[in-house]
């Protein structure tokens, strides 16, 4: 249908352009189509420049909004500084090795809590006398910054604002400084630098290319990191060595960008020219920039871009946002050319409908066949939406089946775990029915003879006689008390639990075999944890559970070293763990005197029914249940060797493996 409807109007074409006349309409046509066409692209692309100058004057405004706030919440923090007592003690005696330790600590207290970079005060020389990284490798103690000019400005009038790559830490960041005064006598100076570069990595995740120019038209943060620390025009000669005097941008040469106006708006946009790193297949600045994969061989090429300015409040900063020209000047020539398609639409369609009468002859076939078509699509629709009940039904029934099996393997889990416990009560049963059967005896013997003293009237021993019964019979109580807590099931709920309660808990449970081995126990509390209580998310015992099999696997090691030790440490904090930001964390660890662990079973720890221990002894689910545990409460446990020696006691113990449980701090 289609090609003969184009062989129709072909013909219907050649035919009007045989007459003289009609080939004068057509021309008049094609030049009035032509007009059209290229007044909607200078229309579109005059339309799109002003939504790209309304947007980027808004965004604009954003963007200068965030850098004013983050420079002014740290302008009033110097000025704090001087009503600290300390600090003007120690800029009275600057050698006071105790008022430089206390300022040093305080300067690093009110940096962490300000989330600055760093805060330092120096004497009226400009020698830092203290400062909040005093025990970093790029500790400002005792540098001269007197040659800055924000030192000298503090010094002078008591306010200095100034931006700079430092000299110690070549990391760049914005300084404020303020005069130290006691009596009117200026005594200091306090200074924190602020890192800007939180705000840069947020421009580069952007869609937008934002510049931020200094007072000499050096660009000091970028959406592209690529175009930072270079100028907007060149640099005279004596502007390059005052800021060499002054080390602004110690170590950067600072090319030029080769800026150029070439068109102004009233409202200060401006179209610039400006040479930029690109690739060989990449000539857009935009393109350059959100492109992951960028070659390292670079050339150099002009673009036209929109660049809009806005002033900041403090300092004598630029904002500049750059609006690549090539998407307005696109989506131009897309509205040209969609002009072009609707008028030649428009053509077809009236040579289309001069022509409508030739194709009434070809209706009733052209009916025919769409109502045939017609019915095969029905039909198509019909078996597509069978299909997609049944394979819903399916997928539900699927669902269904899935929820059951996890309510089953959960189930299975808590009975796997609750077996564990009762496997480990099962190898503990020698001892407890030691502990039971002691107390028992002397139950019965101090009967006896409570009977005979009653007898004999000697009411003083009787009554020595019942108290040592009802110390043993509380012995009894807590030892079946604790095993009827230790075996009981308990649902995985998260809630604060003592760890020291939960260690002495485990430990008493394998009290006996330590007494019978001769085990000497060793528990370490970090310093910072030990004048309280240490609390972590999970279940106590659970977490019971997990010790007590960490203990037995220990004392298990141990049956064949000359020197048994077990070793217990818990702390915030351990070597080759490590803690995100912010994340609050307690490690439990369990060391052993033991040989440790082979290297062919490491990477074999926590694989089910995987056991060193003789065959009877083990079915090889302790540390997996145990790693399981600890993982529902978000933790994790580990295993590893550690062939070390340490004193103890003024003896050196080997030490064997070494397993850590990491949890959640509550």
């Amino acid at each position: 249908m289609f090609i003969r409807t184009t062989a129709i109007l072909s013909t219907l074409f050649q035919r009007l352009c045989s007459h003289p006349k009609n080939l004068l309409v057509w021309v008049g046509v094609a030049l009035c189509g032509v007009g059209i066409v290229v007044g909607t692209y200078f229309l579109s692309l005059r339309t799109g420049m002003d939504y790209v100058r309304q947007t980027g004057l808004q965004r604009l405004d954003v963007y200068v909004a965030a850098v004013d706030n983050a420079l002014e919440k740290y302008d009033y923090l110097p000025k704090t500084l001087e009503l600290n007592r300390q600090i003007t003690g120690l800029l009275l005696s600057p050698r006071d090795p105790e008022r430089i330790k206390a300022v040093n600590t305080y300067l690093e207290q009110v940096n962490q809590q300000a989330k600055s970079s760093v805060i330092y005060i120096l004497d009226v020389n400009g020698i830092a006398v203290a400062s909040s990284n005093w025990n970093t490798p790029t500790s400002f103690m005792g540098a001269d910054l007197a040659f800055r000019p924000y030192v000298q400005a503090a010094l002078h009038d008591s306010q200095g604002r100034f931006y700079a790559i430092g000299t110690i830490s070549n990391e760049a960041g914005y300084y404020f400084a303020r005069g130290i005064y006691q009596h009117g006598k200026l005594l200091g100076v306090a200074t924190v630098k602020v890192s800007l570069e939180k705000l840069e990595k947020n421009w580069a995740r952007g869609v937008d290319n934002v510049i931020l120019v200094d007072e000499n038209n050096i660009i000091i943060l970028s959406s592209e990191p690529a175009l930072k620390y270079k100028t907007l025009g060149s640099l005279a000669p004596q502007l390059s060595a005052r800021l060499g005097q002054i080390h602004q941008y110690d170590n950067q040469t600072l090319p030029s960008l080769e800026w150029q106006d070439i068109q102004k708006f009233d409202d200060g946009t401006r179209v610039v020219s400006l040479r930029l790193p690109v690739t060989q297949s990449e000539s857009v600045l935009h393109t350059q920039i959100h492109t992951q994969t960028v070659p390292t061989a670079l050339l150099t090429a002009k673009t036209q871009l929109l660049a809009q300015t806005r002033a900041l409040t403090q300092p004598n900063w630029r904002f500049i946002l750059l609006s690549d020209l090539n998407k307005v000047k696109r989506s131009a020539r897309a509205t040209s050319a969609f002009a072009a398609v609707a008028l030649s639409f428009l053509v077809v369609l009236f040579l289309y409908l001069r022509q409508r009468h030739l194709a009434v002859v070809q209706s009733g076939l052209a009916k025919e066949r769409l109502q045939r078509a017609y019915e095969n699509l029905e039909q198509m629709v019909q078996e597509r939406t069978s299909a997609l009940n049944s394979t819903t039904l399916e997928l539900t029934q699927e669902i269904k089946d899935r929820h059951q099996a996890q309510l089953a393997l959960e189930l299975t889990q808590n009975e796997l775990i609750q077996s564990s416990k009762m496997a480990v009560l099962g190898q503990m049963s020698a001892g407890i029915t030691h502990e039971l059967n002691q107390p028992l005896t002397a139950l019965r013997t101090m009967s006896d003879n409570a009977l005979v003293l009653l007898d004999r009237g000697h009411t003083m021993e009787v009554r020595n006689n019942l108290s040592v019964i009802l110390e043993l019979i509380d012995r009894m109580g807590a030892i079946t008390r604790q095993l009827k807590v230790f075996s009981r099931k308990s649902p995985s709920m998260l809630i604060p639990v003592s760890l020291r309660r939960v260690i002495e808990n485990a430990l008493f449970l394998v009290e006996r075999r330590l007494e019978l081995e001769q085990v000497h126990v060793v528990v370490e509390v970090e310093s910072e944890l030990a004048s309280g209580d240490i609390f972590a998310l999970g279940d106590a015992n659970r977490i019971e559970q997990v010790l007590v099999n960490l203990f037995i696997n220990a004392l298990d090691s141990m049956l064949n070293s000359e020197r048994r030790c077990l070793m217990i440490n818990v702390a915030t904090q351990c070597e080759g763990h490590e803690v995100a930001a912010g994340a609050k964390r307690v490690f439990i660890s369990v060391r052993d005197s033991g040989a440790g662990i082979p290297d062919d079973v490491v990477p074999h720890l926590f694989e089910p029914f995987f056991t060193t221990k003789p065959h009877g002894l083990g079915l090889g689910l302790g540390l997996v249940i145990s790693s399981q545990i600890v993982g529902e409460f978000g933790g994790i446990l580990t295993g590893k060797n550690v062939l070390t020696t340490i004193m103890l006691d003024n003896n050196a113990i080997a030490t064997g493996a070494l397993f850590t449980v990491e949890l959640a701090a509550a």
